[in-house]
């Protein structure tokens, strides 16, 4: 029976986890769930699975909490904030934890998880974002395990030989997939006129507001390419990204004897949940089997840089190192928050990121602390580039 500790439990991905385990009674067991202010959503989740531990965003979230659950009967012990929610990550009692907090909110206790060597199923890519080194640092001192729950590098996880050099030396490159989002084929002269409804609009994959406008943008990609760095030990050269608009092959590894390895399925992120949960195992996802005599062609296409920036910017970052990355993450996390709010439009956001890598960086990627001087110097000059933007 496997523990498992969920932060971001009220997401799409926290959703999706609880879903596997639901499927798997005998395997799974939750210990703790977290949420920072979708507290119906929680104490609904925390009445089916009975974790011993919950945490929320606020002490108001908190007190709400406790009267939800005192009205259902359920003894789950409930605390709020930064400090709570990495002590979760690193309880004694857990073995899993599945970071799936949006954003560099989920940083601390992603890296708390690893540094108590836990299995870390990492869906929150901004932990190797902003603190790659540092992260795989723990990882190893620790002898935590490391799971790629994105698609993508899950696909290319699956898709690699063993951690073996003589093996991964025939690795020629890591080939990323992505949608496109729903502006693939859109005029880009138009794109200014995006709404938020719009940009939200994935026509393949059910994700957050944020998220959903990082795919749009292909921020999101950008920002996976950093964690594929991270992840694989695989320089910018090595890593391309190719637009799949059917979402079926999920990444691939290419190989020096001019072999390709590819990783196919339904669009439905429980098959990388249910792969990282298990591993090395394979357990019933809850997914439909991909039926490739209905799937349709499969398409491949090069990304256009114009018409996606905030790729072309995120290879920059990674290129250029230090802090570059998360720089870059504080920059577009600004850009699309002032997006959502009907702020600035779709093309600022790039234009916000860039405006900000651009200027000198404060911090040092060698400390956590270095780490987190760089990203509010980067979201104070955002936020000055958001005013002056500003419809």
């Amino acid at each position: 029976m496997q523990r498992i500790t969920i932060l971001g439990a009220t997401g799409s991905i926290g959703e999706s986890t609880l879903d596997v385990v639901r499927r798997h009674p005998d395997r799974y067991t939750v210990h703790a769930l977290s949420a920072h202010r979708q507290v119906d959503k929680l104490a609904a989740a925390c009445a089916e699975f009975r974790p011993a531990r919950a945490v929320v965003g606020s002490p108001e979230a908190a007190r709400e909490l406790e009267a939800l659950l005192r009205q259902a009967g359920v003894k789950t012990a409930v605390s709020h904030g930064p400090e709570a929610l990495e002590s979760v990550a690193a309880d004694t009692e857990t073995d899993a934890v599945m970071a799936a907090i949006v954003g560099a909110a989920g940083l601390r206790s992603s890296l708390a998880a690893a540094r108590a060597g836990k299995r870390v199923l990492l869906a929150n890519k901004e932990s190797l974002v902003m603190s790659g080194a540092i992260f795989m640092d723990a990882v190893r001192e620790h002898g935590a395990t490391l799971l790629p729950i994105d698609s993508e590098h899950n696909a290319i996880f699956q898709c690699l030989p063993t951690d073996d050099p003589r093996y991964r030396a025939g690795v020629s490159k890591v080939l990323l997939t992505a949608s496109g989002g729903p502006f693939r084929t859109r005029d880009p002269s138009t794109l200014h006129d995006i709404t938020p409804d719009q940009a939200c609009a994935h026509p393949k994959w059910v994700m957050g507001r944020k998220i959903s406008v990082d795919s749009a943008t292909m921020m999101n990609k950008g920002l996976e390419v950093i964690e594929a760095h991270w992840l694989f030990g695989a320089p910018a050269e090595k890593i391309e990204v190719l637009i799949h608009p059917q979402s079926i092959v999920h990444s691939m590894v290419a190989y020096a004897d001019g072999s390709v390895l590819a990783q196919l399925g339904n669009p439905d992120m429980r098959t990388p949940i249910a792969y990282g949960m298990a591993y090395p195992e394979r357990i019933d996802s809850g997914v439909t089997p991909l039926d490739l005599t209905v799937a349709g062609g499969l398409h491949f296409e090069v990304p256009d840089l114009n018409r996606f920036p905030c790729l072309a910017l995120a290879f920059d970052a990674l290129r250029a190192g230090g802090v570059a990355p998360a720089v870059l993450n504080a920059a577009n996390e600004i850009a699309v928050e002032a997006f959502l709010a009907g702020g600035v439009r779709f093309t600022d956001i790039a234009r916000v990121v860039e405006g900000v890598l651009g200027q000198p960086h404060e911090g040092s990627a060698e400390t956590l602390d270095g780490v987190l001087a760089a990203d509010a110097g980067a979201r104070a000059a955002a936020r000055q580039l958001v005013a002056s933007l500003a419809r």
